[in-house]
């Protein structure tokens, strides 16, 4: 019976002196579906974030930004990474917390017409077709639609939107079937390098767009998310070489890590849904 009661004791020393683990937190990204593809973007960042934070991160995918959203309810998800457009909805339905934001360098809309063509100024759209990528994408949707509205234009009055795959969208421009494109800057760059023989014209240009953020499930551990805020802020540099090792993620090459964003700083994306006549309710296209 000693012997017994010795067993006993030392297991519940055991489970007293064991340790509590803190669950991971966890991942995501809105415009990677799979988590195979998350791994071969996010593996380094992940790794160095864990060692820099202290913290476990554990990747997690998410099917669509509608899918990142239930996850955030749900308490799926801890922490998510979004863009402009997207964040605007996801705080209104998910009331997230800004950890930090990604910066983008020369991350802005503009519209492009044939330098050749009868379109000179944004004036001359008036009455024509102009096309959009991704319905809802912040640099290919709504900037170049809020774009025409600081020039004057309103959305489906003065001119005619169109949503079309991007190289479709330059076809017609090329052919005469479209008046202008509305894109962001390595898009241009891209549409040169695959139509060589076509001279293109900006004809207007957006203000720096709000850059992509990092954002906290709204009741996610707070000691644990400012562990992860303090890691981009004191080894920002070192995070960022993590970040570009995956290929989609040059857009972030010559960026920076900001600690000091306000939700305030997105009421200028709040402003391309009211232009093209919706709310932050739902995103656009859903």
């Amino acid at each position: 019976m000693i012997r017994s009661l010795l067993a006993a004791t030392a297991a519940l020393a055991l489970t007293v002196a064991a340790p509590v683990l803190a669950d991971p937190l966890k991942f995501a990204v809105t415009d990677i579906e799979g988590l195979e593809a998350l791994q071969q973007e996010f593996a380094a960042f992940e790794t160095a974030l864990e060692e820099i934070s202290g913290e476990e991160i554990e990747l997690f995918a998410v099917s669509s930004r509608t899918a990142a959203v239930e996850a955030l309810n749900q308490g799926q998800v801890d922490l998510v990474l979004t863009g402009p457009a997207e964040y605007a909805v996801i705080k209104e339905l998910t009331d997230a917390q800004i950890v930090t934001a990604w910066q983008r360098p020369n991350y802005y809309a503009q519209i492009v017409a044939l330098s050749e063509g009868p379109v000179k100024t944004v004036q001359d759209l008036k009455g024509k077709t102009v096309t959009f990528g991704s319905v809802g994408s912040t640099s290919q949707h709504l900037g170049p639609a809020q774009v025409l509205s600081d020039f004057g234009l309103a959305y489906n009055t003065d001119y005619m939107p169109q949503i079309i795959s991007r190289n479709v969208a330059v076809e017609a421009l090329i052919r005469g079937d479209v008046a202008a494109v509305g894109m962001n800057e390595g898009h241009l760059a891209s549409i040169r390098e695959a139509f060589p023989e076509q001279s293109f014209t900006v004809i207007a240009r957006g203000r720096d767009l709000p850059n992509d953020i990092l954002v906290a499930r709204a009741d996610a551990d707070a000691e644990a998310v400012a562990a992860v805020k303090a890691a981009f802020v004191e080894n920002g540099e070192t995070l960022m070489q993590a970040v570009l090792q995956g290929d989609d993620n040059q857009k972030y090459k010559g960026g920076f890590f900001l600690s000091e964003v306000k939700d305030g700083d997105y009421d200028y994306v709040r402003s391309m849904y009211q232009t093209i006549g919706v709310d932050t309710s739902s995103f656009v296209g859903n």
